[in-house]
């Protein structure tokens, strides 16, 4: 990485009255998202720029530019030009190596146009509102049955039909689904000690295919980024062993000309990004009903409220290709940029009374799917999914009772942990 990627601005720093640091630290997030924090920033420093220390075993970083209103947002994810999710990827942390960064260039989305162009291409047949709609009514089908009365945890229940779902799309058997909750959950959880060398599927039940995969299992080393191709060799052995079987989509993206740092990288995508949202969304939605108990008239309009409120994904990074102005802020060329959803979802400039749950809230433009080029291809599927799960638990009483455990992330609004007590209407 070229060395002015790592500038750190000297002249231009948020007012020391603004803890900016707590916006990076993923343990804020153990305890609650810092909204506040942001309404702050909103006001006071839109584009501010926030450091990045060492975190446990995680090197300290360069820093980055942190903005937080809607339109800045917006313009951030739609202006492909000025900001790049290639140059440096669209994690806050930076690759390790040159080569890590080399092989997460080949996801798309890691893309910029026209390279991101061709490889939503290739996938988006999957993911067709005619495709989408041909798996409604399995769909709500599989709902039906996720719910029994008595106690659960629901991010367990819940995490079945993401994982179903993804499963059954990309042609996993049924005896490998777990492989795809293990992976999701090193993913997008390496911040957390609970999940970051999670491994939960039962070997002896697996096919041959995934006993191979579990062999391919590396050791994850402290300081090892388990997001690299290095840490995440089992899958993406899963991943070749898969493609083949001429009947799995990823036979056919094979065919459809992607290189094997891209077919890999697709896999990733399909089995992590895929899985996360729904598997953040759909608890972070109940939870939201629990604590602000509303008549729900138009479940379609609340799953949009449950999404602005409670958005899965808090963040995303790109590259400044070239020195540019922003929110009142020099950027310089290669500094990173990183766009918090979170934020611009609660922006008063964009949503009337934002701290307040409305599910009937019209029109909501949150950003939880991103924005532009990069809005997110499987958007429709996991409103679907989302629509399926709260259509079918108006069916039930549903009852708090625990306290609910956060994931530690600045990256996933995720729940470890929501106990409730589900009684029949």
């Amino acid at each position: 990485m070229a060395e002015e990627w790592k500038n750190r601005p000297v002249d231009e720093e948020a007012p020391d009255a603004l803890p900016v640091e707590k916006v990076f630290l993923p343990g804020t997030y153990a305890e609650a998202v810092p909204y506040e924090l942001f309404a702050r920033l909103r006001r006071e420093s839109p584009v501010c720029w926030i450091p990045e220390p060492a975190v446990g075993p995680w090197r300290e970083g360069p820093g980055y530019w942190g903005v937080f209103r809607h339109a800045d947002v917006k313009h951030v994810l739609r202006t492909t030009e000025d900001f790049s999710s290639h140059l440096g990827a669209t994690q806050i942390r930076d690759p390790d190596t040159p080569q890590d960064l080399a092989f997460v260039r080949s996801m798309m989305l890691n893309a910029d146009p026209p390279e991101h162009t061709r490889l939503r291409r290739i996938v988006s047949a999957a993911f067709t509102p005619r495709a989408v709609r041909a798996l409604e009514q399995t769909i709500r089908d599989r709902a039906a049955q996720l719910f029994s009365a008595g106690e659960c945890d629901f991010v367990e229940v819940a995490a079945d039909l993401p994982v179903w779902t993804l499963a059954h799309i990309m042609g996993v058997p049924e005896q490998d689904r777990r492989l795809l909750y293990d992976w999701a959950s090193r993913v997008i959880g390496y911040q957390d000690d609970d999940y970051a060398k999670l491994s939960t599927a039962e070997v002896a039940a697996l096919t041959p295919m995934g006993r191979l995969a579990v062999e391919q299992r590396p050791e994850l080393k402290e300081g090892m980024n388990p997001r690299s191709k290095a840490a995440l060799a089992d899958m993406f052995a899963y991943a070749h062993a898969l493609a083949g079987n001429p009947t799995s989509i990823m036979a056919a993206m094979v065919e459809g000309g992607l290189t094997e740092d891209e077919f890999e990288n697709m896999f990733f995508l399909f089995a992590v990004a895929g899985n996360e949202t729904l598997r953040n969304g759909i608890p972070g939605g109940l939870l939201t009903l629990l604590q602000h108990p509303v008549e729900i008239t138009d479940t379609g309009l609340a799953v949009e409220e449950m999404l602005r409120f409670w958005p899965p994904v808090m963040d995303f990074r790109r590259t400044a290709t070239r020195d540019l102005e922003l929110g009142g802020q020099h950027i310089g060329r290669g500094q990173k940029v990183v766009v918090y959803h979170a934020s611009a979802n609660r922006d008063e400039t964009v949503f009337p009374d934002p701290d307040r749950f409305d599910p009937s809230r019209h029109p909501n433009d949150h950003v939880s799917f991103g924005f532009g080029p990069h809005v997110c291809l499987g958007a429709h599927l996991a409103r679907v999914q989302m629509r399926a799960v709260f259509e079918e638990l108006n069916r039930w009483e549903v009852i708090l009772s625990g306290e609910p455990v956060r994931l530690t992330s600045n990256f996933q609004n995720g729940l470890k942990h929501l106990p409730v007590r589900l009684r029949p209407r």
